[in-house]
């Protein structure tokens, strides 16, 4: 593989992983349930990791961190009463398990005709995470609220996260 080839692929890829980033933030603002949000925070985390490799392997070619491919819009949520229904989210969750799974189809057979193998594991092991992250949107559009693990105690399920950090 041409070097030229390499660092297209890379660009590319990157800004990919970027716009889903972007999307998946934009997600976790409009999903109030706190254990879906939780999830986002945990799939924002990891893809924060990946660019940071994804950020590494261009600046081997003195190439910065493109910008995103695209602006992926967030499915409007419904309005909620007081109680909101972890169905409520079901639209934006299927839509993150949908971009993931075309992320994907759209890089595997690129990533694995790559002949650069220190990148072509990278980049495998970010499609891998990907399936996972897709398998956590599915689990909790189907409504399952104990995606990253059980709540202790039988603690009720109470509260909302917030649309922004900081409030003054």
């Amino acid at each position: 593989m041409h070097p030229t080839e390499l660092r297209q692929i890379l660009v590319e890829c990157a800004a990919d992983r970027l716009a889903l980033l972007q999307r998946h933030e934009a997600g976790a603002r409009a999903v109030s349930h706190y254990d879906f949000n939780n999830t986002y925070q945990y799939v924002i985390a990891r893809e924060e990791v990946q660019l940071t490799w994804l950020q590494a392997a261009l600046a081997e070619y003195g190439v910065p961190l493109p910008p995103p491919s695209s602006a992926l819009t967030v499915p409007a949520v419904p309005k909620q009463g007081k109680k909101v229904s972890p169905s409520a989210f079901r639209g934006i969750l299927d839509d993150d398990a949908r971009q993931l799974g075309a992320f994907v189809d759209r890089w595997r057979a690129r990533v694995a005709a790559m002949t650069h193998a220190r990148h072509r594991i990278m980049l495998d092991v970010v499609l891998g995470e990907s399936l996972e992250h897709k398998r956590l949107f599915e689990q909790a559009a189907e409504g399952f609220e104990d995606v990253l693990g059980r709540r202790t105690g039988g603690v009720p399920r109470q509260g909302a996260v917030l649309p922004i950090r900081w409030m003054e």
